[in-house]
């Protein structure tokens, strides 16, 4: 039975960061490759990043230089760090994991997602 619990979201100011956490459960970060999507509201959901089981990472080009995703394998927890968030970051953000995904992120390629956690920048 695979889990997925996030953590991390909040209101902050713009300029400032906040960090994401998805703790793992029934799944394997060697195995699987993980992605943090986005939806802003009145908007279709969004790949923001994404860690591949070698621990390779790519971005969406709104967020590459400012956002980090990262994952601890032994406390099966992944990461997104968010700095210099700016008013357009604003979205519910959800973590999910995908045994095989391509490249731009399809939400069809992710069959495991979390409950997602509201980040606000105002």
């Amino acid at each position: 039975h695979v889990q997925l619990v996030e953590s991390g979201g909040g209101l902050v100011q713009p300029g400032g960061s906040l960090r994401l956490s998805c703790a793992a459960e029934g799944l394997w970060f060697s195995s699987f490759s993980m992605a943090w999507f986005r939806q802003a509201p009145g908007k279709e959901r969004e790949g923001v990043a994404v860690i591949d089981s070698d621990g390779l990472a790519k971005y969406a080009d709104s967020v590459k230089g400012r956002f980090t995703i990262s994952h601890d394998t032994a406390k099966n927890t992944m990461y997104l760090q968010m700095n210099s968030l700016k008013r357009e970051d604003t979205a519910m953000y959800y973590c999910a994991a995908s045994d095989f995904c391509t490249l731009p992120l399809k939400q069809t390629e992710f069959g495991y997602w979390a409950q997602g956690t509201q980040v606000t920048v105002s």
